[in-house]
């Protein structure tokens, strides 16, 4: 159930019946000239969305802004200082739990949020309200995405294209080549690091126009069946969730003597 679109009353009798939310968590921020600043945000809402249709837990309404300072030279970026995101989603999470929520999964498709949620996951979890993990769409079917693409690309490249093909159909077809040309398409061909240490702070060091990958070798057809199976990936630990005990999810105790 999407709790935006329930009245009071519903969302009451929707909450009684589960212990699971789903928050879908993206960014506005530079896709390359050829996808919206809304990739990541419609691309989360999608699948948890899905997800919540399918197994009866709770979607929230979506985070649309995250951690994008490394995005911020492109023009339309917004970003949120990482401290600021922490609280602001900590006391999302802590709203959630005093509906009767007491765990969540944040349903992520920004790799600029990702360390931010598992630090918020920690204090949830370290403080006994609530178990709160995060879930990345790509990592979940990472044999399929190698499968269809040649250079993934991290961002804006073919799977991130095909997946707002499928959902949103707001691809800029006429730019996918020069997005390709004027981007960076292979990442392992740049220096991205040195004796260990990455080399980089923001995108625009690696990349004229803000892109990744090869974005001509996306279609709506692939990014359906990106979502489809990242969907079944979402549903079944959602459904795995939701059956845990409180008790194998919350913090153990510390060790004593025997």
């Amino acid at each position: 159930m999407y709790l935006g679109d329930a009245t009071w009353p519903e969302a009451g009798v929707e909450l009684a019946e589960t212990s699971t939310a789903l928050v879908p968590i993206g960014s506005t921020e530079q896709h390359g000239p050829h996808l919206p600043l809304s990739t990541d945000h419609v691309i989360a809402e999608g699948l948890a969305r899905a997800a919540a249709d399918a197994t009866g837990v709770v979607c929230t309404p979506t985070v649309t802004i995250g951690v994008s300072p490394h995005h911020r030279q492109f023009h339309g970026t917004l970003t949120v200082d990482a401290p600021v995101f922490r609280e602001y989603i900590e006391s999302l999470s802590r709203s959630l739990v005093y509906q009767g929520i007491d765990r969540i999964v944040y349903v992520n498709a920004h790799g600029g949020n990702v360390q931010h949620l598992r630090e918020v996951g920690r204090r949830l979890h370290d403080d006994e309200r609530a178990y709160a993990i995060e879930w990345m769409w790509d990592e979940s079917i990472p044999e399929l995405v190698d499968s269809l693409f040649e250079q993934n690309g991290p961002h804006a490249g073919p799977k991130e294209t095909s997946m707002v093909w499928y959902l949103a159909d707001l691809v800029r077809e006429d730019e996918l080549e020069a997005a390709r040309d004027d981007g960076c398409p292979d990442i392992g061909a740049i220096e991205t690091t040195r004796n260990g240490a990455r080399t980089f702070y923001d995108a625009i060091e690696n990349t004229n126009n803000g892109g990744f990958g090869d974005p001509t070798d996306a279609s709506a057809q692939k990014g359906e069946q990106l979502f489809e199976a990242a969907t079944d990936q979402l549903v079944a630990l959602a459904e795995w969730l939701d059956a845990q005990p409180w008790e194998t999810l919350g913090p153990r105790a510390h060790v004593r003597e025997r």
